[in-house]
């Protein structure tokens, strides 16, 4: 564990926002659509979004993220270099909920002006295993189980799955989907010797107990779900626990409805309520239920 790790636990420096994000490619690859990025956050900071409660902030930044395209496979920005990135002309449902949580923490950073490396710096603490990106693909978290489990706990969120409902036990499956799949992704493509790794960590995770709330228990669920909280939308897909994530959003008639990055409507909406979401897609099981709590 180097220096840069350490001042990322706060064990040096007391806090990870204090570290400069690790950026291994230039912004132009890896900060996509930095006017856009500029108008959110000059909005905010207008609107005050900064006292926001958390969650009412991270739902708030996910609206102004509304109608931006669905693009899939984003993260992939190169064949063996990772590096922390986003991308505001196109998000896919993970993209779209980790940048609006970034904004949301970076926002709450009260400072003269905000950068595209303050976002990115926020990106890497989420999206790498112990909030750090040394430029290697493994470091990435790739299945939203682990992002869940990863990130609860180092306090970014709060796994309230069990809080608001009755919850049941996922058992008898693999989580492989990546490894028996390695030509979908570009970076596996181009460093196949990277598989038998990654197959490693897919078996550390299937020894990770997942516990999820049924679909047919959410509708009675929902009073207890929070604007801002993410959802993750568990299958009934072999080989894989989670096929996609979203943000909850309290309408203003009390519907707690799912936003997320749409493969079907090609953009970023506020679907139909959460319950019906779930009813209307044969394969989903169920969903998980992280609460963002403050950098």
């Amino acid at each position: 564990m180097n220096r840069r790790h350490f001042i990322h636990l706060g064990l040096l420096s007391g806090s990870a926002n204090l570290l400069q994000a690790a950026e291994f490619l230039p912004q132009n690859v890896t900060f996509i659509g930095v006017e856009k990025f500029r108008q959110i956050v000059a909005r905010a900071v207008v609107e005050n979004w900064a006292a926001l409660p958390m969650g009412t902030r991270v739902a708030q930044f996910g609206q102004a993220l509304r109608a931006t395209k669905y693009v899939g496979w984003t993260l992939e920005i190169d064949d063996r270099i990772e590096s922390p990135s986003a991308n505001f002309n196109g998000l896919d449902c993970w993209t779209f909920f980790e940048i609006a949580l970034g904004l949301a923490r970076m926002i709450a950073k009260r400072q003269r002006a905000y950068a595209p490396s303050d976002l990115v710096r926020q990106i890497e603490w989420t999206r790498y295993r112990g909030g750090v990106c040394y430029g290697h693909y493994l470091d990435r978290i790739h299945y939203l189980d682990e992002w869940f489990t990863d990130n609860a706990a180092r306090g970014s969120i709060r796994n309230v799955t069990r809080d608001v409902g009755p919850v049941v036990r996922l058992t008898g499956r693999s989580n492989d989907e990546m490894s028996l799949n390695p030509k979908l992704y570009r970076y596996l493509r181009a460093n196949p010797a990277l598989v038998p790794a990654l197959r490693q960590i897919e078996a550390r995770l299937e020894q990770v107990p997942f516990d999820f709330i049924p679909k047919q228990q959410v509708a009675a669920c929902e009073p207890r779900i929070q604007s801002g909280d993410i959802i993750g939308i568990v299958t009934n897909r072999a080989h894989v626990y989670c096929s996609h994530v979203g943000l909850a959003l309290r309408d203003s008639a009390g519907v707690c409805r799912f936003m997320h990055a749409s493969a079907t409507y090609k953009k970023v909406v506020v679907d139909m309520a959460l319950h019906e979401y779930l009813n209307a897609i044969k394969s989903h099981a169920g969903i998980v239920i992280g609460r963002p709590r403050e950098a």
